[in-house]
């Protein structure tokens, strides 16, 4: 969440996007078929939700991923018609072509990577009129690497909902950036470049102004002073609000009802229990 991976145009995007942090360098690079796109991380998101879950239930889970394609366009808020399907399989083209290269430097040693979103996928079988029944996708071993090591963010459902790209962005930035502190400011000119748009800066103030207005951001306000741009939470962090009547011991139905996404049992447990010391 913190570089602009995905590419929030929604037309073909063909450009090779730089970032650089100290000594580090994040090149991202597209293939024939463009830089994949903040639409199709919604594939993304949905295996890392899907594979979280079976890991915090406590089934063994795999770097290859079988899904129906139906329960994929219902959970990430989309229609089931053949247009679908076809973009589906453009979406996981898009993230089996961007490559992404990183350097890392150690003790006066540097190692440069190149991987991709994902390795593989494939269609397991179609109809006549285009609709999958179902879709097998080969995780990458660093995306794989950030769900076994819980490195993964939990999001809105309400995020699916969310059409423009630069929308999807700016929820990604303040539940990374925001998380459970009061509030997160940014200047808008620091805003636009962790947005990765190419647009004015006075487009993107207006569009601020735009969302400030409706406020229909899932969880989080947005306001603007000048130039700096402020993020709040809706609602407090669930962790600071006292659970519904908090057993004495913590029951495993109690751990699997308050468990976060990307929390172990021993991690839920330890949560809850701490809350209850704190509100002694």
């Amino acid at each position: 969440m913190e570089h602009p991976v995905f590419s929030l145009s929604t037309k073909p995007d063909f450009r090779m996007l730089v970032y650089k942090n100290n000594d580090s360098t994040i090149k991202i690079k597209p293939s024939y078929t463009g830089l994949a796109t903040i639409h199709d991380k919604d594939i993304l998101l949905y295996l890392a939700s899907s594979l979280m879950n079976a890991k915090n239930n406590g089934e063994k889970i795999h770097q290859v991923v079988r899904f129906v394609a139906y329960d994929y366009m219902i959970s990430t808020n989309k229609k089931t018609s053949g247009v679908q399907y076809q973009q589906l399989k453009d979406g996981l083209r898009r993230l089996k072509g961007t490559v992404i290269e990183t350097n890392i430097k150690t003790n006066g040693t540097e190692i440069t990577r190149e991987f991709s979103l994902i390795d593989e996928w494939g269609v397991i079988k179609e109809d006549n009129k285009g609709k999958m029944a179902a879709v097998e996708v080969k995780l990458s071993d660093w995306f794989f690497s950030s769900i076994m090591g819980n490195a993964v963010l939990s999001i809105d459902k309400g995020y699916f909902e969310l059409r423009k790209p630069t929308e999807r962005r700016l929820y990604e930035l303040a539940r990374k950036h925001c998380g459970n502190q009061v509030v997160w400011k940014i200047k808008l000119e620091n805003l636009k470049g962790k947005l990765g748009i190419t647009s004015p800066t006075r487009t993107l103030r207006f569009n601020i102004k735009k969302i400030i207005e409706t406020n229909h951001l899932p969880e989080y306000n947005i306001s603007m002073e000048g130039d700096v741009v402020m993020f709040t939470r809706k609602s407090p962090p669930k962790e600071t609000t006292e659970p519904y009547k908090l057993p004495k011991h913590v029951a495993k139905k109690e751990i699997e009802k308050q468990a976060r996404p990307g929390e172990s049992y021993k991690q839920t447990a330890a949560r809850i229990k701490g809350l209850k010391d704190a509100l002694k």
